[in-house]
């Protein structure tokens, strides 16, 4: 971990910490000297993860929750406490046709990628605003974007969490605190490996650096808009997505 100390004293909350890219920016955040309340629904991976950091010199509590449960995430929010930093890293997608989705299957992406962080933040953004100071990050996605044949529940989720961005800031940024979004193209995690299996490799050719990203590499950029180094971004959404390919006229 980075011997930083640009976060010491402040407390960060990540959802969906315990892989991918929410995994990447709790060890981040740690780095920065920000203490973190993992949230996962794995809670053996929760206990492991929070033995790792603490041998690496950071210090982290673990809480799991249900976000498909509205109570739950609520329940999470009241058990995490004052928290300074709110990452919404968790998300489900399910890259089906529309046809092939249904109400349940809509509802269920919807519950975690919009209306979990919806609820986390009326939760936890009074008590950033009483004290004068608060980040909240989203992990957006670049589906909410660049339309596709499939996963339009899943684009519609993230496209929702794009626009509550921009609303919060103007909602919450006069009190101090800021809200952004980082939005990710194809990154190499966990999920995306079950998601492709064998088709691994077509990530590759989806940008113009030619390569999906690390964890690691959203992990930095969330760190940074969280940080009082982006003292005055506020409202963005940080595309992190290797730039778009070019399609040369025949």
């Amino acid at each position: 971990m980075s011997a930083s100390t640009a976060l010491q004293g402040r407390t960060a909350l990540v959802t969906g910490a315990t892989s991918g890219i929410g995994k990447a920016v709790a060890r981040s955040l740690a780095g920065q000297g920000a203490t973190i309340v993992l949230h996962g629904r794995d809670r053996a991976r929760g206990g492991t993860l929070v033995k790792e950091m603490a041998a690496e010199g950071g210090a982290a509590r673990f809480l799991s929750a249900d976000l498909t449960d509205a109570e739950d995430t609520l329940r999470l929010a009241a058990e995490a406490g004052d928290v300074d930093i709110l990452v919404s890293s968790a998300g489900l997608y399910e890259f089906a046709p529309t046809s092939a989705t249904d109400a349940a299957g809509f509802d269920w992406q919807v519950a975690v990628n919009t209306r979990a962080p919806f609820l986390l933040v009326g939760a936890l953004a009074p008590g950033m605003v009483r004290r004068g100071h608060g980040s909240i990050m989203l992990i957006g996605s670049s589906a909410a974007r660049r339309p596709a044949p499939v996963g339009a529940a899943y684009g519609a989720s993230k496209a929702g969490a794009e626009i509550l961005t921009r609303y919060w800031a103007t909602e919450f940024g006069p009190s101090g605190v800021r809200v952004n979004t980082v939005s990710p193209g194809p990154v190499h995690t966990e999920g995306t490996a079950a998601m492709l299996g064998e088709h691994t490799a077509l990530l590759e050719r989806t940008n113009a650096r030619g390569r999906a990203g690390d964890p690691t590499e959203i992990a930095d950029i969330v760190s940074f808009l969280v940080s009082p180094a982006s003292s005055y971004v506020n409202g963005s959404i940080l595309f992190a997505d290797g730039g778009e390919l070019s399609t040369l006229p025949a």
